[in-house]
């Protein structure tokens, strides 16, 4: 059958062919491919390869959808597939997958090719086009919100997984009428993926941060000021790292590591948690490991921190707490510029059954600036 070539920034979108079969068997081999496309028979081997191009292709496109290899403009090799499937013609719904094989990763490939298809399938009568991706998949989340998808919630136990189990996705959609361009993010990332002040660095917390994250959050007094003050569960704690970066993208909460600049030693941890997007207010959360305590660490990423919050996101007033006998924490917040504001009884769950009060400090973006100004001075 002919396939319409539809062409975009850096890709080309074609009809599969047989020439295609061994990057089709070697996209396929790769554990990320697996672990995200459990329908994805394991081995892929070249007999199922050319069944997909004879015979799979052609039907997609037979159920009113379609499947595209993302190739090369210059070379046209393979870089990658994509098609439209589970088509609910009275609705103008469809929804969008894609694949990039590890030798095209880290080019903007996959984002080229979803804007191209979104707005070829907007073009021939679609009007809504939906895209599903696992939680600890981040960067098929960025080529969502960079084709201009907007997150609309989770699809629980959507897909079966190889353990016999389900799996939730994240359901992004994107409707014909939606402004073209990539979705705005109310938290960016961090510039080159780090804040520093040469004495302690700020990295996103990740997946490969679960034994020093267990660490740290079985220690009784961190685990103390928790909510709950209960240590977490392993389950808890893979999950806590492997979504972070769903998290930070969908602009709930930015988690990340304090190091210690000289030696590269994770030695805490601090989060902003951006509860009241519409009122531009977030809330700091920090705690730190007994062997890094009393070195003015905490209060150096809390300036990071509260500086890249003002400048680079809509936060205009940031939040904090501690427990009234939590004397160290209040000295942190206040040697950051935070000032008191608030005795809140009863505000937080304790243990037993029973609650504890909650110290509150605020920090404006004027404050900060104010204290810079001074210190500049």
């Amino acid at each position: 059958m002919i396939v319409a070539t539809l062409a975009g920034p850096g890709v080309r979108l074609r009809g599969l062919a047989l020439r295609d079969v061994d990057d089709l068997v070697a996209g396929y081999a790769d554990p990320v491919l697996q672990r995200f496309m459990p329908p994805l028979p394991v081995p892929f081997t070249h007999a199922q390869a050319r069944e997909y191009v004879s015979d799979v292709a052609p039907g997609m496109f037979a159920d009113g959808g379609g499947l595209w290899a993302i190739a090369d403009p210059v070379t046209d090799r393979l870089l990658g597939g994509i098609g439209l499937d589970k088509v609910v013609p009275h609705r103008g719904q469809c929804e969008v997958g894609y694949w990039v094989g590890p030798w095209a990763r880290g080019r903007g490939v996959a984002a080229a090719a979803v804007r191209t298809l979104t707005e070829h399938a907007f073009h021939t009568g679609m009007a809504r086009i939906e895209l599903l991706t696992h939680r600890e998949n981040a960067p098929s989340q960025r080529v969502a919100l960079a084709a201009g998808f907007r997150p609309e919630g989770v699809r629980r136990a959507v897909l079966p997984n190889r353990d016999g189990g389900r799996d939730d996705l994240l359901a992004f959609a994107r409707l014909a009428g939606d402004e073209p361009g990539p979705t705005d993010r109310l938290l960016p990332d961090l510039p080159g993926d780090e804040l520093s002040d040469g004495v302690v660095t700020l990295r996103p917390l990740a997946p490969g941060d679960a034994r020093f994250y267990a660490e740290l959050h079985n220690v009784p007094d961190v685990v103390a000021t928790s909510v709950p003050p209960v240590p977490p569960t392993d389950r808890d704690v893979t999950r806590r790292c492997a979504w972070a970066a769903a998290h930070w993208l969908a602009g709930e909460r930015a988690d990340m590591v304090i190091v210690d600049a000289a030696t590269g030693c994770d030695a805490g941890e601090i989060g902003l948690y951006y509860q009241e997007p519409s009122t531009g207010q977030a809330m700091l959360g920090y705690s730190m490991l007994p062997a890094w305590r009393g070195r003015g660490y905490p209060t150096r990423a809390v300036q990071l921190v509260s500086l890249w919050a003002f400048a680079e996101t809509g936060v205009a007033r940031l939040i904090a707490g501690a427990l009234p006998a939590n004397l160290a924490s209040q000295r942190v917040l206040e040697k950051a510029g935070f000032k008191r504001e608030a005795y809140l009884r009863s505000r937080l769950p304790g243990t037993a059954g029973r609650r504890s009060d909650d110290v509150q400090f605020a920090l404006l973006a004027e404050d900060l600036l104010a204290d810079v100004a001074r210190l500049d001075g």
